[in-house]
Parts: structure tokens; C-alpha cells; sequence
């Protein structure tokens, strides 16, 4: 079975919005990002298990709000108490994440093919972002991430540089489309290279 992007009918690549005339560095890039793998590790509220001892791909799970464990193929975000979304470019650390975490203390499971991914880069990125989500990201910098909605569409969002500001914005698949579309319309002002 092959993989069917989420964004397969809606995402078109070019040039669009208030980009004529304007330095190709300047605009937005927004692209869809696809065959990553994607796990929510739960810890279980009745588990005794420390979590300092655990540790995927070199990567210890943190339990401070808003914090993101990164290496060079792996990022690991807080999505809540002892709650954490894994998300690798090796899909065979999947098999390492069954044995590190037992099933009678955490629950597993493989999002991968669930989630929408949209990544944006550019300078005007978080003003994209402020414009339907009421979350202040003003207050937030690289390698935080955060849960809310964009337009009434539930998200999270990852913070991956801020220097040009990129973000990757995850979605439930099938609101993927609907929440492309509010984010391309909020970005058409600073024009955007879709790729």
C-alpha cells in the first residue's frame, strides 16, 4: 500500500500572495513534511517507573512544560504530564521504543500515518501563527513546542529554529486540509513560496 500524502490535493506548489517584486528570502516556505515517524508515549498516571532511566535515540523524555529533546534525527516535545510525541526521520526506532517502555506502565502508539505535517519558514512565521492561534508566541524561541488551535483546529506546534523562525505544525490528518488552507489565506499577505 502506498502512502497517500495528507495534503495530496490542496498543497500546489509556486508562488503566491504579495510576493512580486519582493527578495526571494523574504517570502515564507511552506511545504508539507511526510514519512516521518510519529509516537505518543504515555506514562500510564498509576506507573512508578522513573522516566529519568528511559531514553530513545540518545534522548533522555523531559517532563518540564514546553521542552523539546533534539538530536540530528529525533525530536522529542512535552505534549503534556507525563505525555510526549516522538518524531523521527528512522522508522526502525520504533521497535526500540516497544522494548524500552513497558505496556504495563506506558502506553505506545504509532501516529505516523494520523498526522498532517506543515512546516513554515520565514521571518513573518509566528505572525502567521498569531493570527488565529491566541497563544503569545512571542514568548516562546527554539526547541519549545506547544498545544492549541488555529482557527478552532486543534494543533501542536514545534518550534525548530528562530533564526529564520521555523515551525512544524502537527494536525489531525483529516483537519489537515482545512487548517493548510487558514494557514496559506493568513500568509498570503507576505507572500509564500509553496514547496
Amino acid at each position: 500500500m502506498n502512502l497517500i500524502s495528507a495534503l495530496a490535493n490542496v498543497h500546489t506548489l509556486g508562488k503566491f500572495g504579495d510576493h512580486e517584486d519582493k527578495n526571494q528570502n523574504d517570502l515564507l516556505k511552506i511545504s508539507e513534511i511526510k514519512n516521518l515517524l510519529i509516537v505518543q508515549i504515555v506514562q500510564y498516571k498509576n506507573s512508578k517507573v522513573l522516566i529519568k532511566g528511559n531514553n530513545i535515540d540518545g534522548l533522555k523524555l523531559e517532563n518540564d512544560p514546553l521542552s523539546v529533546s533534539n538530536n540530528k534525527d529525533t525530536r522529542i516535545l512535552w505534549n503534556g504530564p507525563k505525555n510526549w510525541l516522538l518524531v523521527s526521520t528512522k522508522k526502525d526506532l520504533l521497535k526500540d521504543i516497544f522494548k524500552t517502555f513497558e505496556k504495563t506502565d506506558f502506553a505506545v502508539t504509532d501516529l505516523s500515518h494520523s498526522r498532517a505535517i506543515i512546516e513554515i519558514e520565514g521571518q513573518n512565521t509566528k505572525e502567521v501563527l498569531k493570527k488565529g492561534c491566541p497563544f503569545n508566541f512571542d514568548i516562546i524561541k527554539k526547541n519549545n513546542s506547544i498545544n492549541s488551535n488555529y482557527n478552532g483546529i486543534a494543533f501542536t506546534v514545534d518550534i525548530l529554529n528562530d533564526n529564520p523562525d521555523k515551525v512544524r505544525i502537527f494536525v489531525l490528518r483529516s483537519f489537515g486540509e482545512s487548517l493548510y488552507h487558514s494557514l496559506t489565506d493568513a500568509s498570503l499577505e507576505f507572500g509564500y513560496n509553496s514547496i
